[in-house]
């Protein structure tokens, strides 16, 4: 078992540490172990990761070292085998089955690399169905929120189509309407441009820096590190332990 030192690297930015802002996000000594045919694969050692609000923070990393197992345990989707996460105030970590899956709903944005749309839904069914599940909005504003979130992302004359009428890139922007249905204070993607050729990886990535623009905070984890830099702090990631920070400017 790894077990969190002194001289672990703590990840922050430079503007933020000191007497400022608590984190929106924080990760303390995540430890995250699958156990195997062939013994305890260590997936995550002692990961310490903090995000403040307003923060735009790129994870890069080779195939295999972790990206995907960090994005499953921040998102609730896996549980550490040790350590907390704290988001928003919440330990995530403690939280029952049934009080994070209604945590996770009005919390935070989930934006995947297959966009996960439902294909017998319209564009719009597809983000008022989380709507539904979170009850956050009176039903009957739930269309015109939709169509609202869709001319956000620049889609809004495809909202009755379903998703496969519409190309792969406008499909994630749908994701990410879908993602802001609930008005979550963060948002996170987990390879969110990696099923897309170069110029609309470009353009979702001016959609985050809009939003980071509006007050989001985005965590967004991606093997392509010319598209990361364009985020105003990256952190690599390698066989499963942190390795450092970069701070863009």
């Amino acid at each position: 078992m790894f077990f969190c030192e002194v001289s672990r690297i703590i990840v922050t930015s430079d503007e933020t540490t000191g007497s400022g802002p608590a984190p929106l996000l924080d990760l303390r000594c995540i430890v995250k172990v699958y156990q195997t045919p062939a013994g305890d694969l260590f997936a995550l050692k002692d990961i310490d990761l903090q995000v403040y609000p307003g923060e735009f923070v790129a994870v890069v990393g080779k195939s295999g070292a972790g990206k995907s197992t960090l994005i499953n345990v921040i998102t609730g989707i896996d549980r550490p085998t040790s350590g907390e996460i704290i988001i928003g105030g919440t330990p995530i970590h403690s939280l029952k089955e049934d009080q994070l899956a209604r945590w996770r709903g009005k919390n935070l944005g989930v934006v995947f690399q297959f966009f996960q749309l439902l294909p017998n839904l319209n564009l719009i069914e597809n983000i008022t169905i989380a709507m539904d599940v979170c009850n956050t909005y009176p039903v009957r504003e739930h269309e015109k929120r939709a169509l609202a979130l869709l001319d956000q992302v620049g889609i809004a004359e495809h909202g009755y189509k379903v998703p496969a009428k519409i190309s792969g890139g406008q499909q994630q922007r749908v994701a990410i309407a879908r993602a802001l249905a609930n008005d979550p204070p963060v948002i996170v993607a987990d390879e969110p441009t990696g099923n897309l050729d170069e110029r609309t990886a470009g353009e979702i990535f001016d959609l985050f820096e809009n939003l980071v623009e509006q007050g989001r905070t985005l965590l967004v984890v991606t093997h392509d590190r010319e598209i990361a830099a364009r985020a105003t702090r990256q952190v690599e990631i390698a066989d499963g332990k942190l390795q450092g920070i970069g701070v863009r400017g």
